[in-house]
């Protein structure tokens, strides 16, 4: 496959494992952008990284730069999103890759009018093990989909500084973890949730810190999901249905499930991919993406779930300062 020019913007934890990544599956990274040309200095030396730029607008309007990927604050997403996008680039944004459902339209509507490819960084989406569940599941072997439940709690120190806890940073469990909460639930349903319940509890800041959410789709398919930023949860879902149930512990970056099946009690279980390997098949696929015009599936998955997010704030009353 042709090499493809990749320009990162941002040099926080994430980047630095998206430069490891890129390293081995890219064989090298074009540019680097953060907010002052020291900063990015110093990534390209440890990531052998072509040019480093101290604005984004001038990485962004480099034209060797095929795909922007963005690894910034949840705030500044959508910002540079639409100039990567007004300046041709197809963008590969970390989770969640908008605050709310109207940005990311926006943004699809651009990239639809100029053939770019819009993906965001929900791990399970690329995962091998995943890809294969989902032709399990469409295939009957569990029987129609009836319940599916998901936990994710993530106990971040007690620190009000931190950008987890900033509501100016769009911070809180929602856009961090419950993104990919909402997202195994969606990719496991047969369409988007069109009844939303939910009640939480809120951090001294003013970002969510613990909720509960139900989802139910036209289907009758039901969703529950568990998340919380202040206590310790297992990583764990269960896509369940009338003749057994699958479960997938670390399912973020799952590699290893088991299916139970409800007739007999017996379990088989299916190891595919590596969770070391998570950003590497996010690579693989956004490349995929870009050469063979493809994607178009995940980005409706990633639409639906901002919708569903969007619609668990609206209840909530939650409101970021730069909306």
């Amino acid at each position: 496959m042709e090499r493809l020019n990749w320009g990162i913007l941002g040099t926080g934890w994430i980047a630095h494992e998206m430069g490891e990544a890129l390293n081995r599956v890219n064989g090298e990274i074009y540019a680097v952008c953060d907010v002052t040309k020291e900063a990015a200095q110093k990534y390209a030396n440890e990531f052998h990284v072509k040019k480093a730029y101290g604005s984004a607008s001038e990485m962004i309007e480099d034209e060797n730069i095929d795909i922007i990927y963005i690894a910034t604050p949840h705030n500044l997403h959508y910002q540079f999103l639409i100039e990567a996008l007004n300046a041709g680039k197809h963008v590969f944004c970390e989770k969640a890759i908008t605050v709310n459902s109207q940005q990311l339209e926006e943004a699809v509507a651009i990239a639809e009018e100029k053939d770019l490819v819009i993906c965001d960084g929900v791990t399970l989406f690329h995962m091998p093990l995943f890809k294969k569940l989902k032709e399990i599941v469409d295939s009957g072997v569990i029987g129609e989909v009836k319940m599916v439940q998901v936990n994710f709690g993530s106990c971040k120190e007690y620190d009000v500084k931190n950008r987890f806890f900033a509501k100016e940073l769009a911070g809180g469990a929602l856009l961090d973890i419950g993104v990919y909460a909402t997202s195994f639930a969606r990719y496991f349903m047969t369409s988007k949730a069109n009844t939303v319940l939910t009640t939480a509890n809120y951090f001294e800041t003013g970002v969510d810190e613990t909720s509960g959410i139900i989802l139910r789709n036209p289907e009758g398919q039901m969703a529950v999901m568990a998340l919380t930023m202040r206590a310790k949860q297992p990583k764990r879902g269960v896509v369940a249905g009338e003749k057994g149930y699958i479960e997938v512990n670390n399912y973020p970056r799952g590699d290893e499930a088991t299916i139970t099946f409800t007739n007999d009690g017996h379990v088989e279980t299916i190891k595919l991919g590596e969770s070391a390997k998570a950003l590497d098949y996010e690579i693989l696929d956004m490349q995929d993406y870009v050469h063979n015009h493809k994607g178009q599936e995940n980005l409706g998955y990633i639409r639906d779930v901002m919708a569903t997010l969007t619609d668990i704030r609206k209840q909530w009353g939650m409101i970021y300062p730069f909306e």
